[in-house]
């Protein structure tokens, strides 16, 4: 139970550093860093066996309780911030786990029941993300995903050769309004931005006009299960109107507009065309196949996967650059002059 729940405080200690950017997103690697934590895990086994033979030993306790926190970091800082979704789903799972453990030696009934459905809720969720970015969950605790980008392919040199196509809230704003099908991709860029409020009212504004718009959510789009559902949820946006991936990718190539706003690895094409990618395989939600694409991001920087984005060097792809909420009030200004 010490074991389980030391890992999981320091685990979200840091997931929630990580989020917030207060560390790094990326990768924390050094060498040795899997022996070490074999050998703390041993040394913890070793130690509670001398704490059954000793209990009277509190220094044993201490130990014990001071390896698990330092395992709760070394395990967590390897893992890159776009698998933070994943490292959430299965450190709620450890908690209920502590929490079932430490009714087994209480005996409280209550414990055991809520820590079992929590772990056990917590392990399926974390299979279903897993499924979801088509890894292991082996691939997600070890696989250091992120930490570096690598060479630039020649495939990624030519498209920064090409460079990318940028657009104005003028022209944004006509684009919209006179188009029949819209689909809008949330992603985290519009979580911090809290633009969730703007995106409503514009869709709304659309919609007056007759315009049908949708919205396409990626399972792991965010920091977190269901970010995004809660997000637009917040903004009074109808459910009905939230696809998710399976029911949004066959409509993408009806769209006439899709509307990227703060999303990138969830919509990166590498992920179908290049198998030197590190997130080829990945279950993507499929803009390109839209008439036109408009990416509203703050700049060129790529996602936590380290990787340029095809979609942004795509003809049919025009960025719109700035903070997402600023954006969104300006084409919400924009569309409603529009005749």
């Amino acid at each position: 139970s010490l074991l389980v729940g030391g890992i999981t405080f320091a685990g979200s200690a840091v997931a929630a550093a990580k989020l917030q950017e207060i560390v790094s997103g990326k990768p924390i690697l050094f060498p040795g860093q899997h022996v070490l934590n074999a050998l703390m895990v041993a040394a913890v086994a070793a130690l509670s066996a001398l704490l059954v033979i000793r209990p009277a030993q509190p220094v044993l306790l201490v130990a014990v309780i001071g390896l698990s926190l330092i395992m709760g970091v070394t395990l967590v800082i390897p893992i890159g911030g776009a698998d933070m979704p994943v490292v959430i789903c299965l450190l709620n799972s450890y908690s209920g786990i502590a929490a079932a453990m430490t009714g087994f030696v209480i005996g409280n009934d209550g414990l055991i029941i809520t820590g079992a459905l929590v772990g056990a809720s917590g392990i399926i969720l974390t299979n279903i993300m897993c499924k979801a970015m088509n890894r292991s969950i082996w691939n997600v605790l070890f696989g250091g995903f992120g930490a570096t980008a690598g060479p630039a392919s020649e495939r990624e040199k030519l498209m920064a050769k090409r460079g990318v196509r940028q657009i104005n809230v003028e022209d944004t704003a006509a684009l919209l309004a006179y188009s029949r099908h819209v689909m809008i991709v949330p992603g985290y860029g519009l979580a911090v931005a809290q633009g969730q409020h703007q995106v409503q009212e514009l869709a709304a504004l659309l919609e007056k006009r007759g315009v049908t718009v949708k919205y396409a959510i990626h399972p792991v789009a965010g920091r977190m299960p269901g970010h995004m559902n809660v997000l637009l949820a917040e903004a009074n946006v109808p459910y009905p109107l939230l696809l998710d991936m399976d029911a949004a990718n066959p409509e993408m190539d009806r769209q006439d507009v899709a509307v990227v706003v703060g999303a990138n690895d969830v919509v990166n094409p590498a992920a179908h065309n290049n198998p030197q990618s590190p997130i080829y395989g990945m279950p993507i939600l499929d803009v390109n196949k839209a008439g036109q694409v408009i990416v509203m991001k703050r700049s060129m920087n790529p996602g936590f996967a380290g990787i340029d984005n095809e979609l942004f060097y795509d003809p049919k792809t025009a960025m719109l650059f700035g903070d997402a909420k600023k954006s969104l009030t300006a084409l919400i200004a924009e569309v409603r002059q529009v005749e």
